[in-house]
């Protein structure tokens, strides 16, 4: 389904689309980033908060990093600063970077455990659509920061894979 390179390649995007989101929140005062928007997690530091704690869950699952405190519904929440946000924002993506750069094909190619407090169980899964998920889980509520970005009068970062710079 997917390779160690194809990981590689999401995650480097994944760091890039932050740097440039980081980038047109701080435009912002805060008031305008906690004011809520409509959006399923509020605000645009909320929906930014929600990602940022789902990364780090599947990082949990995936590289045994330290689990974000808090559940979905505390998600929002977790930072209440966009200085607090973009400082853990920059460490996760280090450790993102790093797992990606060390997982193996044949570590794609197996099935996880792991507790879904969505589903209130454990569950198994193929690692390989999992790890899908978590890019694809990036890329949806980037794109809804994208519009509240553009609703508040922010030009939002161009999100083309392709016009990622090279390394």
């Amino acid at each position: 389904m997917i390779t160690r390179d194809t990981v590689r390649h999401l995650a480097r995007y994944n760091r890039w689309q932050n740097t440039q989101m980081l980038a047109a929140m701080e435009k912002l005062p805060h008031e305008a980033l906690i004011a809520d928007r409509g959006a399923f997690f509020g605000s645009i530091l909320g929906t930014a908060n929600h990602l940022l704690w789902g990364d780090g869950i599947w990082m949990h699952r995936f590289a045994g990093t330290p689990k974000p405190a808090g559940g979905i519904k505390d998600s929002p929440n977790l930072h209440p600063t966009l200085a607090t946000w973009s400082a853990e924002r920059f460490r996760l993506d280090g450790r993102i970077t790093d797992w990606a750069n060390i997982i193996s094909s044949v570590a794609l190619a197996g099935d996880m455990t792991f507790f879904s407090s969505v589903l209130n169980r454990e569950t198994t899964k193929p690692i390989a659509p999992m790890v899908l998920h978590m890019f694809n889980h990036q890329t949806h509520h980037r794109g809804q920061i994208h519009a509240m970005l553009t609703a508040a009068g922010v030009e939002a970062p161009v999100s083309d894979l392709f016009f990622m710079p090279e390394e």
